[in-house]
Protein backbone atom coordinates (compact mmCIF):
# COMPACT_ATOMS: atom_id res chain seq x y z
CA UNK A 1 0.00 0.00 0.00
CA UNK A 2 2.84 2.27 0.82
CA UNK A 3 5.59 1.35 -1.72
CA UNK A 4 2.93 1.51 -4.54
CA UNK A 5 2.53 5.07 -4.88
CA UNK A 6 6.01 5.75 -4.60
CA UNK A 7 6.77 3.77 -7.57
CA UNK A 8 3.51 5.17 -9.52
CA UNK A 9 4.88 8.24 -8.61
CA UNK A 10 8.47 7.52 -9.66
CA UNK A 11 7.59 5.90 -13.23
CA UNK A 12 5.06 8.88 -14.16
CA UNK A 13 8.06 11.06 -13.65
CA UNK A 14 10.77 9.02 -15.30
CA UNK A 15 8.85 7.54 -18.20
CA UNK A 16 6.67 10.28 -18.99
CA UNK A 17 9.05 13.06 -19.95
CA UNK A 18 11.22 10.47 -22.36
CA UNK A 19 8.16 9.06 -24.24
CA UNK A 20 6.51 12.38 -24.72
CA UNK A 21 10.15 13.69 -26.38
CA UNK A 22 10.54 10.90 -28.50
CA UNK A 23 7.04 10.86 -29.50
CA UNK A 24 6.81 14.09 -30.54
CA UNK A 25 10.26 13.53 -32.34
CA UNK A 26 8.95 10.58 -34.18
CA UNK A 27 5.89 12.63 -35.51
CA UNK A 28 7.73 15.38 -36.32
CA UNK A 29 10.24 13.12 -38.56
CA UNK A 30 7.03 11.41 -40.01
CA UNK A 31 5.47 14.74 -40.86
CA UNK A 32 9.36 15.75 -42.51
CA UNK A 33 9.03 13.16 -44.87
CA UNK A 34 5.87 13.05 -45.91
CA UNK A 35 6.32 17.06 -46.54
CA UNK A 36 9.25 16.00 -48.92
CA UNK A 37 7.91 13.24 -50.51
CA UNK A 38 4.71 15.22 -51.46
CA UNK A 39 7.18 18.15 -52.79
CA UNK A 40 9.22 15.43 -54.88
CA UNK A 41 6.49 13.30 -56.00
CA UNK A 42 2.90 15.67 -56.53
CA UNK A 43 4.16 19.27 -57.35
CA UNK A 44 5.73 18.32 -60.72
CA UNK A 45 3.01 16.34 -62.06
CA UNK A 46 0.45 18.77 -61.42
CA UNK A 47 3.13 21.67 -63.13
CA UNK A 48 3.15 19.32 -65.74
CA UNK A 49 -1.05 18.92 -66.18
CA UNK A 50 -1.01 22.63 -66.37
CA UNK A 51 1.53 23.60 -68.55
CA UNK A 52 -0.22 20.97 -71.14
CA UNK A 53 -3.73 22.14 -70.81
CA UNK A 54 -2.38 25.87 -71.16
CA UNK A 55 -0.49 25.04 -74.45
CA UNK A 56 -3.19 23.02 -75.81
CA UNK A 57 -6.48 25.48 -75.55
CA UNK A 58 -4.73 28.67 -75.18
CA UNK A 59 -7.95 30.79 -75.33
CA UNK A 60 -10.08 28.24 -73.39
CA UNK A 61 -10.24 30.31 -70.55
CA UNK A 62 -12.16 33.38 -72.53
CA UNK A 63 -15.91 32.76 -73.18
CA UNK A 64 -16.82 33.48 -76.70
CA UNK A 65 -18.11 36.09 -78.00
CA UNK A 66 -19.82 34.73 -81.31
CA UNK A 67 -21.00 30.57 -81.38
CA UNK A 68 -21.69 28.29 -84.40
CA UNK A 69 -23.18 24.97 -84.47
CA UNK A 70 -24.48 22.64 -86.61
CA UNK A 71 -24.69 25.74 -88.94
CA UNK A 72 -25.83 25.35 -92.32
CA UNK A 73 -26.62 28.64 -94.88
CA UNK A 74 -28.24 28.90 -97.85
CA UNK A 75 -31.27 29.68 -99.56
CA UNK A 76 -34.97 28.77 -99.07
CA UNK A 77 -34.25 24.95 -97.85
CA UNK A 78 -30.83 24.51 -100.40
CA UNK A 79 -28.23 23.98 -97.86
CA UNK A 80 -25.02 25.53 -99.93
CA UNK A 81 -22.62 23.48 -97.32
CA UNK A 82 -21.90 21.10 -95.29
CA UNK A 83 -22.65 21.82 -91.57
CA UNK A 84 -20.15 24.82 -89.81
CA UNK A 85 -18.97 25.28 -86.24
CA UNK A 86 -16.21 27.63 -84.81
CA UNK A 87 -16.22 29.85 -81.65
CA UNK A 88 -14.47 33.73 -81.28
CA UNK A 89 -13.50 34.75 -79.15
CA UNK A 90 -12.25 38.40 -78.64
CA UNK A 91 -9.20 39.18 -80.81
CA UNK A 92 -9.50 36.46 -82.88
CA UNK A 93 -9.18 37.37 -86.79
CA UNK A 94 -10.95 34.68 -88.73
CA UNK A 95 -10.75 34.74 -92.38
CA UNK A 96 -13.51 33.25 -94.82
CA UNK A 97 -11.88 31.58 -97.40
CA UNK A 98 -13.06 30.39 -101.12
CA UNK A 99 -13.50 31.44 -104.06
CA UNK A 100 -16.64 33.39 -105.19
CA UNK A 101 -19.92 31.65 -105.02
CA UNK A 102 -18.34 29.75 -102.29
CA UNK A 103 -21.01 30.85 -99.55
CA UNK A 104 -18.91 33.14 -97.98
CA UNK A 105 -21.16 36.69 -97.93
CA UNK A 106 -23.97 33.92 -97.43
CA UNK A 107 -22.65 33.08 -94.00
CA UNK A 108 -22.17 36.89 -93.12
CA UNK A 109 -25.48 37.61 -94.06
CA UNK A 110 -26.69 34.32 -91.66
CA UNK A 111 -24.63 35.53 -88.86
CA UNK A 112 -26.04 39.69 -89.44
CA UNK A 113 -29.53 38.17 -89.57
CA UNK A 114 -30.43 39.10 -92.83
CA UNK A 115 -30.86 35.20 -94.10
CA UNK A 116 -32.30 32.41 -91.54
CA UNK A 117 -30.06 29.74 -90.75
CA UNK A 118 -30.92 26.58 -92.76
CA UNK A 119 -30.37 24.02 -89.76
CA UNK A 120 -28.25 24.61 -86.88
CA UNK A 121 -27.63 27.89 -84.48
CA UNK A 122 -25.13 30.66 -83.88
CA UNK A 123 -25.45 32.99 -80.45
CA UNK A 124 -23.97 35.96 -79.33
CA UNK A 125 -22.96 36.58 -75.97
CA UNK A 126 -25.25 38.84 -74.65
CA UNK A 127 -24.39 42.52 -74.66
CA UNK A 128 -21.85 41.84 -78.08
CA UNK A 129 -22.65 43.65 -81.36
CA UNK A 130 -22.11 43.04 -84.90
CA UNK A 131 -21.46 45.39 -87.47
CA UNK A 132 -21.21 44.91 -91.05
CA UNK A 133 -18.81 46.62 -93.53
CA UNK A 134 -20.08 45.50 -96.51
CA UNK A 135 -18.87 45.53 -100.58
CA UNK A 136 -18.23 48.98 -101.56
CA UNK A 137 -19.77 48.38 -104.99
CA UNK A 138 -23.26 47.78 -102.73
CA UNK A 139 -23.06 51.25 -101.57
CA UNK A 140 -24.63 52.95 -104.20
CA UNK A 141 -25.63 56.75 -103.34
CA UNK A 142 -28.51 57.91 -104.81
CA UNK A 143 -28.28 61.27 -103.28
CA UNK A 144 -25.23 63.38 -102.43
CA UNK A 145 -23.38 62.21 -99.20
CA UNK A 146 -20.28 63.30 -97.37
CA UNK A 147 -18.26 61.26 -95.82
CA UNK A 148 -19.41 62.26 -92.43
CA UNK A 149 -22.74 61.30 -93.38
CA UNK A 150 -22.30 57.98 -94.32
CA UNK A 151 -20.46 57.55 -90.76
CA UNK A 152 -23.11 58.93 -88.87
CA UNK A 153 -25.83 56.21 -90.49
CA UNK A 154 -23.83 53.96 -88.09
CA UNK A 155 -24.48 56.16 -85.47
CA UNK A 156 -27.95 55.40 -85.89
CA UNK A 157 -27.86 51.73 -85.43
CA UNK A 158 -27.10 51.80 -81.79
CA UNK A 159 -28.97 54.72 -81.06
CA UNK A 160 -31.70 54.93 -78.54
CA UNK A 161 -33.80 57.75 -76.34
CA UNK A 162 -31.71 56.99 -73.57
CA UNK A 163 -28.17 57.72 -75.51
CA UNK A 164 -28.98 61.34 -77.15
CA UNK A 165 -25.91 63.48 -77.59
CA UNK A 166 -22.40 62.99 -78.63
CA UNK A 167 -23.05 62.32 -82.73
CA UNK A 168 -20.60 64.05 -83.81
CA UNK A 169 -18.05 63.33 -81.48
CA UNK A 170 -18.78 59.35 -82.07
CA UNK A 171 -18.22 60.43 -86.07
CA UNK A 172 -15.07 62.09 -85.59
CA UNK A 173 -13.72 59.49 -83.58
CA UNK A 174 -14.56 56.77 -85.30
CA UNK A 175 -13.05 58.79 -88.67
CA UNK A 176 -10.26 59.51 -86.55
CA UNK A 177 -9.47 56.04 -85.63
CA UNK A 178 -9.38 54.74 -89.75
CA UNK A 179 -7.14 58.14 -90.81
CA UNK A 180 -10.04 59.91 -92.26
CA UNK A 181 -10.24 62.61 -90.21
CA UNK A 182 -9.42 65.00 -93.53
CA UNK A 183 -12.52 62.76 -95.73
CA UNK A 184 -15.17 64.55 -93.64
CA UNK A 185 -16.68 66.83 -95.98
CA UNK A 186 -15.72 65.04 -98.85
CA UNK A 187 -18.57 63.83 -100.97
CA UNK A 188 -18.36 60.14 -100.65
CA UNK A 189 -18.90 59.18 -104.39
CA UNK A 190 -15.47 60.74 -105.04
CA UNK A 191 -13.30 59.45 -103.09
CA UNK A 192 -10.63 56.26 -104.10
CA UNK A 193 -11.87 53.22 -103.53
CA UNK A 194 -9.47 53.05 -100.37
CA UNK A 195 -10.73 55.88 -99.05
CA UNK A 196 -14.33 54.60 -99.55
CA UNK A 197 -12.98 51.51 -97.43
CA UNK A 198 -12.35 53.63 -94.80
CA UNK A 199 -15.72 55.52 -94.69
CA UNK A 200 -17.49 51.83 -94.47
CA UNK A 201 -15.08 51.14 -91.80
CA UNK A 202 -15.50 54.40 -89.61
CA UNK A 203 -19.18 54.02 -90.25
CA UNK A 204 -19.20 50.67 -88.46
CA UNK A 205 -17.11 51.60 -85.70
CA UNK A 206 -19.74 54.15 -85.08
CA UNK A 207 -21.88 51.25 -83.78
CA UNK A 208 -19.01 50.41 -81.02
CA UNK A 209 -19.31 46.58 -82.31
CA UNK A 210 -17.39 44.06 -80.41
CA UNK A 211 -17.30 42.04 -83.85
CA UNK A 212 -16.38 43.55 -86.76
CA UNK A 213 -17.54 41.51 -90.14
CA UNK A 214 -16.09 42.79 -93.37
CA UNK A 215 -17.15 41.44 -97.32
CA UNK A 216 -14.01 41.29 -99.63
CA UNK A 217 -12.58 44.44 -97.94
CA UNK A 218 -9.83 44.65 -100.62
CA UNK A 219 -11.47 44.31 -103.54
CA UNK A 220 -10.34 46.28 -106.58
CA UNK A 221 -7.40 47.31 -104.43
CA UNK A 222 -3.71 47.60 -105.88
CA UNK A 223 -1.23 45.33 -103.70
CA UNK A 224 0.00 48.32 -101.90
CA UNK A 225 -3.53 49.44 -101.19
CA UNK A 226 -4.46 45.94 -99.84
CA UNK A 227 -2.04 45.96 -96.93
CA UNK A 228 -2.48 49.27 -95.90
CA UNK A 229 -6.07 48.21 -95.41
CA UNK A 230 -4.71 44.75 -93.16
CA UNK A 231 -2.60 47.08 -91.27
CA UNK A 232 -5.46 49.07 -90.42
CA UNK A 233 -7.79 46.54 -89.52
CA UNK A 234 -4.67 45.05 -87.40
CA UNK A 235 -4.30 48.71 -85.46
CA UNK A 236 -8.25 48.46 -84.91
CA UNK A 237 -8.54 44.92 -83.76
CA UNK A 238 -5.32 45.66 -80.77
CA UNK A 239 -6.91 49.31 -80.41
CA UNK A 240 -10.48 48.40 -79.30
CA UNK A 241 -10.03 44.87 -78.56
CA UNK A 242 -12.06 43.75 -81.52
CA UNK A 243 -13.23 40.18 -82.81
CA UNK A 244 -12.86 39.97 -86.68
CA UNK A 245 -14.59 37.96 -89.40
CA UNK A 246 -13.50 38.70 -93.06
CA UNK A 247 -14.63 36.99 -96.23
CA UNK A 248 -12.00 37.12 -98.90
CA UNK A 249 -11.01 35.50 -101.76
CA UNK A 250 -7.77 36.59 -101.28
CA UNK A 251 -4.88 34.44 -100.37
CA UNK A 252 -2.88 37.60 -99.27
CA UNK A 253 -4.75 38.02 -96.32
CA UNK A 254 -3.85 35.05 -94.37
CA UNK A 255 -0.58 35.65 -93.66
CA UNK A 256 -1.37 38.90 -92.91
CA UNK A 257 -3.36 39.04 -90.17
CA UNK A 258 -5.69 35.70 -90.03
CA UNK A 259 -5.06 34.17 -86.58
CA UNK A 260 -8.42 31.42 -87.79
CA UNK A 261 -9.26 30.13 -91.06
CA UNK A 262 -13.04 28.77 -92.15
CA UNK A 263 -12.23 26.98 -95.99
CA UNK A 264 -14.95 26.89 -97.78
CA UNK A 265 -15.34 25.01 -101.02
CA UNK A 266 -19.09 24.45 -102.26
CA UNK A 267 -17.75 22.16 -105.17
CA UNK A 268 -16.23 19.44 -103.17
CA UNK A 269 -18.77 20.25 -99.94
CA UNK A 270 -15.67 20.23 -97.53
CA UNK A 271 -15.79 23.03 -94.66
CA UNK A 272 -12.67 22.90 -91.93
CA UNK A 273 -13.01 25.58 -89.60
CA UNK A 274 -9.64 26.25 -86.88
CA UNK A 275 -6.43 27.67 -85.64
CA UNK A 276 -4.88 29.09 -89.32
CA UNK A 277 -1.83 26.40 -88.84
CA UNK A 278 -3.87 23.84 -88.58
CA UNK A 279 -6.28 24.66 -91.80
CA UNK A 280 -3.63 25.42 -93.98
CA UNK A 281 -1.58 22.56 -93.76
CA UNK A 282 -4.31 20.12 -94.40
CA UNK A 283 -4.96 17.99 -97.54
CA UNK A 284 -7.84 19.19 -98.66
CA UNK A 285 -7.26 23.01 -98.01
CA UNK A 286 -3.83 22.39 -100.07
CA UNK A 287 -5.05 20.43 -102.51
CA UNK A 288 -7.27 23.54 -103.61
CA UNK A 289 -4.22 25.86 -103.02
CA UNK A 290 -1.27 24.22 -102.57
CA UNK A 291 1.39 25.55 -99.68
CA UNK A 292 0.34 28.76 -98.07
CA UNK A 293 3.09 30.77 -96.12
CA UNK A 294 1.91 30.13 -92.54
CA UNK A 295 4.15 32.58 -90.38
CA UNK A 296 3.58 36.02 -89.48
CA UNK A 297 0.25 35.84 -87.65
CA UNK A 298 -0.32 38.15 -85.04
CA UNK A 299 -0.33 37.33 -81.76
Amino acid sequence: TMITPITTITTITMITPITTITTIMMITTIMMITTIMMITMITPMAMITTTTAMTTTPNSSVAPCLTCRGLRVGYGATSLLPEIEFDVRPGDVWVLIGRNGSGKSTLLRTLLGELPPIAGSFETKSGSRLAHVPQRGSQLCCIPARASDMVESGVDRGWDFWRWGGRQETVKSALSDVGAEELATQPYDHLSEGQKQRVLMARALASTPDVLLLDEPTSAMDPMAEQTIYELIESLRRARGLSVIIASHSLAVLPAIATHVVFMDRDDQVVLAGERSSVLSEPRFQSRYGNVMTNGAPE
